[in-house]
């Protein structure tokens, strides 16, 4: 996972820097690929957030993406590539919830420009920045409890700090918002058409201060005010509080179930009927961790989702997320089988195991001390030791 060189030509670098007197740009430059997040990606991420905070002379961070997605999220068929020796991917993992904590407390103004697909992992580098700015075309979503995995890079802390049970519904449907959804929510800061975005992208590089007052002033020159759509699920919130309360999982979908019966519940079908093709330890995790979550600060909920996603991956219970990710994106049959096979079947003494903690020398290490803030790397870790990793950042 050494550093991308800096000798390769830019079309071929999966994250471009730039570096404009006081503004700093960077783009996930992998269009084809809807610009995942890879071990290399984390690595050059990493690199240059850490340079640039430390940089007195960078103000803004703008981030953005190549082609006609923001960013699609983690690479599902890294995870499924290593499914033979299941800490192959221990150290994206842990560099990337480690670099979340940095991302979310950043020292520097950050502006996301988000266009297209914006999911997952590839969220947390939206939701999180000081501007994000989303598009008629934005489409967020956080599906992974469908898969047999869970709401991950911090978003078992921002989802449950959504208005009602709103997180838990992201959380466990995976349903989709657009861009205004995002705005009247406050995933996203502000609603730019389209077509003014390139032009936003200039005058921010110009205006070349990272004075929050001004970065917000020139941000609402393009922006607009958004109205949500009569159809949106912004306007189910009532009956999404009281189904998604449910304490289970199982409740939860016989409550949905019961709802979708009643006159003007026919949005719900589709919802209920990805609801009841997810892998139910997906869901019983994801429920688990998201209602954790309300009561856990940052760093609790970061340190939660590495135990979590090592656990998944190691099979500690289930192997759900390689059966998920086959059906997928490998065989592509859609057709899953999932282990156990339904909710009931979830044991929650099983479930306990998955959440239980590490030795404290096994877990991300996140300082929250301020002279220590970019402590805890991973090639500082046990982990590295084990493996003779070196410091990537020199």
């Amino acid at each position: 996972m050494a550093p991308e060189s800096v000798n390769v030509p830019e079309q071929q670098q999966v994250v471009i820097g730039e570096e404009i007197d006081h503004v700093r740009v960077i783009t996930l430059n992998q269009p084809r690929q809807l610009n995942i997040i890879t071990p290399q990606v984390v690595v050059l991420l990493a690199n240059y957030l850490e340079k640039w905070e430390k940089d007195p002379s960078a103000e803004l961070v703008i981030v953005k993406g190549a082609g006609r997605a923001f960013s699609a999220g983690g690479d599902l068929k890294t995870f499924y590539a290593g499914k033979d020796s299941r800490d192959s991917c221990l150290e994206v993992v842990y560099r990337y919830f480690w670099l979340c904590h940095h991302i979310q407390t950043y020292k520097k103004t950050t502006v996301a420009l988000v266009h297209g697909i914006s999911m997952g992992g590839g969220a947390a580098l939206m939701v999180p920045m000081k501007f994000s700015v989303v598009t008629e075309k934005t489409v967020f979503a956080t599906p992974e409890a469908a898969i047999g995995y869970h709401t991950d890079c911090a978003f078992s802390y921002m989802h449950p700090r959504l208005p009602g049970r709103l997180g838990e519904f992201l959380a466990l449907t995976g349903t989709r918002l657009n861009g205004k959804e995002l705005v009247a929510i406050g995933l996203a800061t502000h609603f730019v058409p389209l077509e003014k975005l390139s032009e936003l992208e200039k005058r921010l590089i110009a205006l070349n201060s990272g004075d929050e007052s001004l970065v917000k002033s020139l941000i609402e020159e393009f922006s607009e005010n958004v109205e949500i759509d009569e159809n949106s699920v912004l306007k189910r919130l009532a009956v999404i509080d009281e189904c998604f309360s449910k304490e289970t999982a199982g409740e939860i979908i016989e409550s949905f179930e019961a709802e979708s019966k009643k006159e003007g519940n026919e949005w719900i079908s589709p919802v209920l009927k990805g609801l009841k093709r997810s892998s139910p330890t997906g869901l019983a995790i994801t429920l688990r961790s998201v209602r954790e979550g309300r009561n856990q600060t940052l760093a609790e909920c970061l340190r939660k989702e590495f135990r979590l996603t090592m656990n998944i991956l190691r099979g500690k219970i289930s192997d759900d997320v390689y059966e998920g990710i086959r059906a997928l994106t490998i065989d592509k049959d859609n057709a899953p089988k999932w282990e156990p096979s339904t909710l009931d079947k979830v044991d929650s003494k099983q479930l306990d195991l998955v959440f239980e903690p590490f030795g404290e020398e096994l877990e991300l290490q996140i300082s929250e001390k301020e002279e220590c803030r970019w402590g805890g790397k991973f090639e500082n870790t046990t982990y590295a030791k084990a493996l003779g990793v070196s410091d990537m950042s020199k």
